[in-house]
């Protein structure tokens, strides 16, 4: 078997135009090629009503413990105007060292390099003799996340399907390969406040309550003094005020109603229940009335350190001279659902231009990740 070029499969992966919700196309390549490779590969279709169906792949090669998977998604956000690109943003170009396009960084060229690391594996080591390798490929993770690696990891406890140990492929690293992984993340916590007044005449402030200036109250409640400190693995929990809204197209009306978004990153300091009563217990000393909705879009976790975290740290240092920092900070990814079924760590690519216009990796840099993720692998199946 001749081992795949990482850098022609992120091109080929980017010139799907997969914004998300993937319509299906990247992950077709993806299973044709695993396919080639002997895996058995399952196109897994969830759809709820009012939202888009999307597609998933879950694909697993052997069947035997431990299996080892790489978890990662094909959907991209959007490209924004294309006049803000030097290059097109779905044609893969690479010029000056770097690989163009959306999904460069976050994260078609990660799964290209684990991919690839399998074919290296496979061309050196032959088949595993012990343990699986499997690939857990998601549409729907830069969306609502709804209809993906949920949904997969449900299909699999249905037909008797477990992973022992879990690489999540996101880019991990700020500036340069080797530098982070992150071994858990805080939780995300939404809250919308509703605050009800009577609509009147601004001229007759009598006759009439406005929810403004009680609304005001309640937010500076929440935010009076920090939530806590953080501690030696988690950063502190922040609450961010993210909209408010009123409603209100006149200059001389007091509003009848006013609303207020806000989210909470939180450490492992808190449960999402306990953080929802010190919420409640601070928004109670503004002393008016209120309505608030929530909810948790995902967990804190921490992966205690043990075999996955050593085997990357150690790939890491053999193939860049680095070691890494073991890390919980950034926002969430779908690790933080698989964390329910096996140790999961994150590493990827470097992640400075993800998201933006002109994304773009160092060619360089596939090629070492897929050296890193063959070690690991290396390792894993030992």
């Amino acid at each position: 078997m001749a081992a795949l070029d990482p850098v022609e499969l992120s091109q080929a992966l980017i010139r799907h135009e997969s914004v998300t919700p993937d319509k299906g196309d990247a992950l077709d390549l993806l299973a044709e090629t695993l396919t080639g490779f002997g895996f058995t590969c399952h196109k897994l279709i969830f759809e709820e009503p009012g939202t888009a169906p999307v597609p998933n792949l879950y694909a697993r090669l052997g069947n035997t413990a431990p299996n080892f998977c790489f978890a990662g998604h094909t959907d991209v956000v959007p490209v924004g105007s294309t006049k803000g690109w030097s290059v097109d943003p779905f044609a893969g170009t690479i010029k000056d060292g770097q690989l163009w396009g959306r999904g460069a960084s976050d994260m078609k060229s990660a799964i290209a390099a684990f991919v690839c690391a399998v074919s290296g594996f496979l061309t050196e080591k032959g088949m595993p003799q012990k343990g699986s390798l499997s690939f857990l490929i998601t549409g729907d993770e830069e969306g609502p996340a709804i209809n993906g690696t949920r949904k997969v990891l449900e299909w699999m406890q249905q037909n008797g399907e477990s992973i022992d140990h879990c690489l999540v492929g996101e880019p991990t690293n700020p500036a340069e390969i080797g530098q982070m992984v992150k071994v858990g993340r805080r939780g995300s916590l939404h809250g919308m406040i509703a605050v009800q007044g009577i609509q009147g005449h601004v001229a007759y402030p009598d006759r009439a309550h406005n929810p403004i200036p009680d609304l005001v109250k309640i937010l500076t409640e929440l935010n009076k003094e920090p939530l806590d400190a953080g501690n030696d693995r988690f950063q502190p929990s922040n609450l961010e005020v993210v909209n408010l809204q009123v409603g209100n197209e006149s200059d001389n009306i007091i509003p009848a109603e006013a609303h207020a978004r806000f989210n909470v990153r939180f450490n492992n300091e808190y449960s999402p229940t306990s953080l929802q009563a010190e919420l409640i217990r601070r928004m109670d000393r503004a002393g008016v009335p209120y309505d608030i909705n929530w909810w948790v879009s995902g967990d804190s976790f921490l992966t205690e350190k043990g075999l996955l975290s050593d085997a990357i740290t150690k790939a890491i240092h053999k193939h860049t001279g680095r070691t890494p920092e073991l890390s919980t900070t950034g926002g969430t990814s779908d690790a933080r659902f698989i964390k329910d079924m096996c140790p999961v760590v994150e590493f990827g690519l470097v992640g400075a231009t993800m998201h933006k216009t002109d994304e773009h990796v160092a060619v360089e840099d596939i090629t070492t990740l897929t050296a890193i993720y063959q070690s690991v692998i290396e390792t894993i199946l030992a």
